[in-house]
C-alpha cells in the first residue's frame, strides 16, 4: 500500500498520507487507484467530517505521475486516457472539506490534487513548479485548474517556465494560492487543527458550502476542460523526444 488513511473518529477528521517518499510521493497507476477508492470509501463514511491531504517525508508533498509508470493508450486518436485526472476528491464526488497540507515540492500532476483541495497549508519549504513545458508535453489541465486558484500571470508563469522556477511558499502566501503558511514543519498540525473545527460544525451545512464553492468554477472547468486533450494532442511532443529531453534537463536542472 502506497496510501495511509487513519480517521479520528473522536474529531471527524481522516488524514490521508501519499506513502512514496522513495519516489517523492509520485504517483503510480497502483497509488492513483488507492485514492479513488478512499475519496469513495470517505462518501459512505459518517465518522469522517473533513480531510487532511499530505505526504510522507520532508522532501515532497507530491512530484506528479511516476516517470517509470506505463499509462496503457486505446488504440484511437479519438480516445486518451489522462492517468490522473479522476485522482481528485471532487472527481469523485466527496463533498467533505479538503485541505491540503504541503511541505516541501509540489509538482505537475500534484496541481490535479491541489487543485480539487479546499484551501492549502503549507510550510516554508513548500515549492510548487510544472516541469510540461521543459519536457515538451503541454500543461492543460494543471494549468487550467491553477489559473483558478491564482492571479492568471502567476499561473502563466508558472507554467510556461517549466522546471526552470519554483514558486516559493511564501510567494504562494502573497498570490493566495497557500491561503496559510506556517512554522517549519508545523503544516501538518496546523492543517489538522482547522479541520478539526471545520468537522465540529454541522456537516449538511459544511458540505453544501463546499458544494456551493465548487459550483461556483465548475462551469469554467468544463468549457476548459473540453478542449484539453485536443491542446495536448496537437502540442506534445512524440514519447522519445519527451525521454530524452527528461534525462538531459533534468540533470542541467540537478546541477544548478
Amino acid at each position: 500500500m502506497s496510501l495511509r488513511v487513519r480517521v479520528d473518529e473522536g474529531t471527524g477528521v481522516a488524514v490521508v498520507t501519499l506513502d512514496r517518499p522513495g519516489r517523492l510521493n509520485a504517483l503510480d497507476l497502483a497509488t492513483r487507484d488507492e485514492l479513488v477508492a478512499a475519496w469513495g470509501r470517505m462518501r459512505f463514511d459518517d465518522t469522517v467530517r473533513a480531510v487532511v491531504l499530505t505526504g510522507a517525508g520532508e522532501r515532497a508533498f507530491c512530484t506528479g505521475l511516476d516517470r517509470d509508470t506505463e499509462v496503457p493508450q486505446p488504440d484511437s486518436p479519438y480516445m486518451t486516457d489522462d492517468p490522473l485526472l479522476r485522482a481528485g476528491p471532487k472527481s469523485n464526488d466527496l463533498w467533505k472539506p479538503v485541505i491540503a497540507a504541503v511541505r516541501g515540492m509540489a509538482c505537475g500532476g500534484a496541481f490535479y490534487l491541489l487543485g480539487e483541495s479546499d484551501f492549502l497549508v503549507a510550510d516554508p519549504t513548500a515549492a510548487f513548479f510544472d516541469p510540461h513545458t521543459t519536457y515538451g508535453m503541454v500543461s492543460a489541465y494543471e494549468s487550467m485548474l491553477m489559473a483558478l486558484r491564482m492571479p492568471y500571470g502567476e499561473a502563466a508563469r508558472t507554467a510556461l517556465m517549466g522546471g526552470a522556477e519554483r514558486l516559493g511558499a511564501r510567494r504562494a502566501h502573497e498570490i493566495g494560492l497557500v491561503s496559510e503558511l506556517t512554522a517549519p514543519g508545523e503544516a501538518l498540525a496546523v492543517a489538522v487543527e482547522r479541520a478539526t473545527v471545520i468537522a465540529g460544525h454541522p456537516p449538511e451545512a459544511v458540505q453544501g458550502t463546499v458544494r456551493a464553492l465548487w459550483a461556483a468554477r465548475e462551469a469554467a472547468l468544463d468549457r476548459a476542460f473540453a478542449q484539453a486533450p485536443h491542446l495536448i494532442a496537437l502540442g506534445n511532443l512524440p514519447g522519445a523526444r519527451q525521454e530524452e529531453l527528461f534525462r538531459t534537463r533534468s540533470r542541467a536542472f540537478r546541477t544548478r
